[in-house]
């Protein structure tokens, strides 16, 4: 049996989290992703096993480099997870400002 390891946990981790928005740009080499954090090599190398294995991202060898890559489905399937409480919180929001300009103009 094939366990994939949890999306949400994975994304839970702030390093994690940075590590998607500098990929989501460009593809990037494991050395180059890791020269944007003050922690060991090895410590961004278990980052990215871990999204490797969320499929958040995907790797492609080029020579002797591997290059990750963002993996657009899977975030597309967060993002539609999402999606419902953005709508839920833009409405709570909304009917806030609806009330705060009544108040106001009283």
């Amino acid at each position: 049996m094939n366990l994939r390891r949890d999306v949400f946990q994975a994304i839970a981790d702030p390093t994690r989290r940075a590590i998607l928005l500098l990929v989501a740009s460009q593809s990037m080499t494991a050395g180059a992703i890791a020269s944007n954090f003050d922690t060991a090599r090895p410590t961004v190398s278990k980052h990215l096993q871990i999204l490797t294995e969320c499929e958040l991202l995907h790797q492609t060898q080029n020579g002797r480099e591997v290059y990750y890559h963002i993996n657009a489905k899977s975030m597309k399937e967060v993002a539609d997870f999402i999606e419902p409480f953005r709508q839920l919180w833009d409405e709570r929001f909304n009917k806030l400002e609806e009330i705060m300009k009544q108040f106001k103009n009283k």
